[in-house]
C-alpha cells in the first residue's frame, strides 16, 4: 500500500486543518519543499499537496510553492516520486498549468459534482492522470474547499468518475481529517466494493495499526493512504510506515504494535 505525505499549503505555508476548518489551522513549516525533502529523505516516493487557498478561490494560489517542490524532487530525489495536487483546480487550463510544472496527477473535486462532463473530457485527455477527490460528511460529497455540502453521496458520484475513465478515487472522511481518529473504514469499504478503480483513504489515520487496518482493505481496491498530522506530531514515523505496509508485508511491523487488525 503506497503512503502519501500530505502537504497542505496555506498563504505559502505547510499547515494542517481540523476538519477542513480554516480557522482552526496550524502552521508546521514556513518551507514548504523544506517540508517535502524532509519526506523524501524518509523513503516517501509519493507526495499528496492541496492548496487550500486555491480550493476557496476556484484556481491554483500557491503556484510558487508548488513549482518549488517540483524542482525539489527533480534536482534532490534518488528514486522516482509521483506529486499529486488537488485545491481550485476546475479549468482546463489551470490543469494544464500545473502538468506543465511538472505535477504527475491532478486531483479533481468540486468539478466531478458541479461540471461532470468536464471530468471526462480531461479523463480522456490525460489518462491515468485525473484523480478524483471525494470529501464526504456523513456519506455527502462536501464542494468549494469543504464550505459547501451536496445532495450527491460518495457511492454514486465514485462509481460515475470509475466509469469516466478517473485513475482513482481519494476517499476523505472529513469528519476525521486532521483529528488522529482513525480513518473510517466502513465508508472505504463500502466505496471499494462499489467501484474497480483504486482507493485512496485519507483522514483520522493516527499510528500504525491504522495503516495496517486499511491494508485489510487493499483486496477490496484500497491501495494507498495520506496521512498528514499524524506525520507532523510524529504519532506515525514515516519510514517505519513504508516499511511496514509499502510493500503488502504488514509482518515486518515491530512486535509492540502486533497483527490484530488481522486475526
Amino acid at each position: 500500500m503506497d503512503i502519501f505525505p500530505a502537504i497542505d499549503l496555506l498563504d505559502g505555508k505547510c499547515v494542517r486543518l481540523y476538519q477542513g476548518d480554516y480557522d482552526r489551522s496550524q502552521v508546521f513549516n514556513d518551507n514548504p519543499a523544506d517540508m517535502a525533502h524532509s519526506w523524501l529523505v524518509q523513503g516517501a516516493n509519493k507526495l499528496h499537496l492541496v492548496d487550500l487557498d486555491g480550493a476557496k478561490a476556484g484556481h491554483p494560489v500557491n503556484l510558487d510553492s508548488i513549482a518549488s517542490i517540483v524542482e525539489m524532487v527533480k534536482t534532490t530525489a534518488t528514486q522516482p516520486v509521483q506529486i499529486q495536487v488537488g485545491g481550485g483546480l476546475r479549468t482546463e487550463a489551470s490543469v494544464r498549468q500545473l502538468l506543465d510544472l511538472g505535477v504527475d496527477r491532478i486531483i479533481l473535486g468540486t468539478v466531478a459534482v458541479e461540471q461532470p462532463e468536464l471530468v471526462q473530457d480531461l479523463c480522456q485527455k490525460y489518462p491515468q492522470q485525473i484523480v478524483i477527490g471525494i470529501d464526504a460528511r456523513a456519506g455527502k460529497v462536501a464542494t468549494k474547499g469543504w464550505l459547501e455540502t451536496s445532495e450527491v453521496t460518495a457511492v454514486d458520484l465514485a462509481q460515475r468518475m470509475a466509469d469516466m475513465g478517473a485513475a482513482a478515487i481519494i476517499y476523505t472522511d472529513i469528519h476525521r481529517d486532521g483529528t488522529l481518529t482513525g480513518p473510517n473504514l466502513a465508508a472505504l469499504r463500502e466505496l471499494a466494493s462499489a467501484i474497480s478503480i483504486p482507493v485512496i483513504a485519507s483522514g483520522g489515520v493516527s499510528s500504525l495499526r491504522d495503516l495496517l487496518d486499511l491494508l485489510s482493505l487493499t483486496t477490496l481496491g484500497v491501495t494507498g493512504a495520506i496521512v498528514g498530522r499524524a506525520l507532523y506530531t510524529k504519532e506515525v514515523d514515516l519510514t517505519a510506515a513504508i516499511r511496514a505496509v509499502g510493500d503488502g508485508r504488514w509482518q515486518d511491523v515491530p512486535p509492540d504494535l502486533g497483527a490484530t487488525s488481522f486475526a
